[in-house]
């Protein structure tokens, strides 16, 4: 989408939908890249509703509120509305395994002095973590693979790997927790299904440590379909998304409300 295009359009576009008594709109451009707040931290966007005013060949426009508009980038919508149709739409959001958005408070259970309960939640600005399914490992090894995997970013930029085997539908994950002396002969290793349009199957991130390096395999049932040998830990986000990451997180979610059916994409 043309976003420098669609800027110059929306004077033009919202005429007839602004309250004669106000002198501005404003309006979000949603296609597909991440937004960034006023402090420089990427954030994810809530779900809204709205009625759609206007389209054009690239975009569909939703205004939001008294004198605020929402373009969406038709070729990432989920649905394609008619004007005038009321909808629900939500843009892409990072998720945890669990389900919930990734910038959910984290929450935890205090106790006063005298010993009553209290729920205390905490919020970082610009985190949004999706921790592992997996506890606290003793190898070393596998300690290392796991904070990796939760820390370091997939090529996107936006989201972290984990993030990207979220949007995978990653599940059912195993784990090989070696002692010292079995590194050699069972590998630290982490196991998972996904279902995308690149693959669908088990997914297995293992450590060679004589090579210090990791090997990705990908298996349907007991057939090995891929085998990638020597990856660095900073390859593991772009090895991940060549092999199981089909872009379709990028799609924005539109759901209508009322109005004609909407043309599903």
């Amino acid at each position: 989408m043309d976003t420098q295009a669609i800027r110059a359009q929306m004077p033009t576009l919202v005429q007839g939908h602004v309250p004669s008594n106000v002198r501005s709109f404003k309006f979000n451009i949603f296609d597909g890249q991440p937004k960034v707040s006023a402090l420089g931290f990427p954030f994810d966007p809530k779900p809204f509703d709205g009625k759609v005013i206007a389209k054009t060949a690239e975009a569909v426009v939703v205004k939001t509120g008294r004198a605020e508009f929402a373009v969406l980038d038709r070729t990432l919508v989920t649905d394609d509305p008619d004007e005038g149709a009321k909808v629900h739409v939500e843009p892409y959001a990072r998720r945890r395994f669990d389900g919930l958005r990734a910038d959910t408070p984290e929450e935890r259970t205090e106790r006063t002095a005298e010993g009553v309960p209290y729920t205390v939640q905490t919020y970082i600005l610009g985190s949004a973590p999706a921790k592992l399914p997996i506890p606290e490992p003793n190898c070393p090894e596998l300690r290392d693979l796991i904070e990796q995997l939760e820390r370091l970013p997939a090529p996107d930029g936006f989201r972290r790997i984990t993030h990207m085997l979220v949007d995978a539908g990653a599940k059912d994950f195993t784990w090989v927790d070696p002692t010292p002396d079995k590194i050699i002969e069972t590998p630290p290793a982490i196991g998972f299904t996904v279902a995308t349009g690149k693959f669908a199957g088990q997914v297995t991130v293992l450590y060679d440590r004589g090579a210090d390096v990791y090997v990705m395999e990908l298996h349907r049932g007991d057939e090995l379909v891929d085998r990638i040998d020597e990856v660095y830990f900073d390859d593991l986000g772009e090895t991940l998304e060549r092999l199981i990451d089909d872009g379709s997180w990028r799609f924005i979610r539109v759901q209508c409300v009322s109005g004609r059916k909407a043309v599903r994409h």
